[in-house]
Order: C-alpha cells, then structure tokens, then sequence
C-alpha cells in the first residue's frame, strides 16, 4: 500500500497556499455566475472566453492575467469590477508564483 503514496508527486507548501487560494477564487466566481443567473456557456460567451476557460476557471486552474480579462469577467458576472478586483487581492497568494 505504501507504494503508492511513493508514485504521489509531491507539492511544496507554496504550491499548496497557491491551490487553496486559487480554489477560494474559483469557488467565489463560481457562485457569483449563480447569483446573476448564468450558465456558464453563457458567461464563457459574454467575457469572450472559450468554454474550457471559463470552465478552468471555476475549477480553480487558470487565473486571470490581466485587467482586461478581470473587467471582462466582472462585466458577465454583472460584478462592479473593484468587488471583483477586491477578490483577486484577497486571493493573491494563488497568483504568486
């Protein structure tokens, strides 16, 4: 049985912090497309993400890199984008490398 938690890549405590964070993140934007009503086809549409992105980003797997893709995301959320930026900065430890 031991053998295999050995084939288990191991994470370093970072990693972990950035996974937790990015976990929270994803969570609070998935909730926020509940709240305004949105499918997530829909809101992939209306930020002009690809489907698997906005799915990655529910699941905690990409994070946006830029203003513009955090306005886009507020902008389908129907989220006042300093709210949405007040997330990233709690959430900021998932984005440090």
């Amino acid at each position: 049985m031991s053998m295999a938690f050995a084939d288990q890549p191991t994470r370093t405590i970072a990693e972990h912090i950035r996974g937790f964070y990015a976990g929270i993140f994803a969570a609070g934007i998935e909730n926020a497309r509940v709240a305004a009503g949105r499918s997530i086809p829909e809101a992939a549409h209306l930020a002009g993400m690809e489907l698997s992105q906005w799915m990655a980003l529910e699941a905690g797997g990409w994070l946006p890199q830029t203003p513009e893709q955090l306005r886009a995301i507020a902008g389908a959320l129907e989220m006042d984008y300093d709210r949405l930026a007040s997330w990233v900065m709690l959430c900021w430890s998932a984005w440090e490398s």
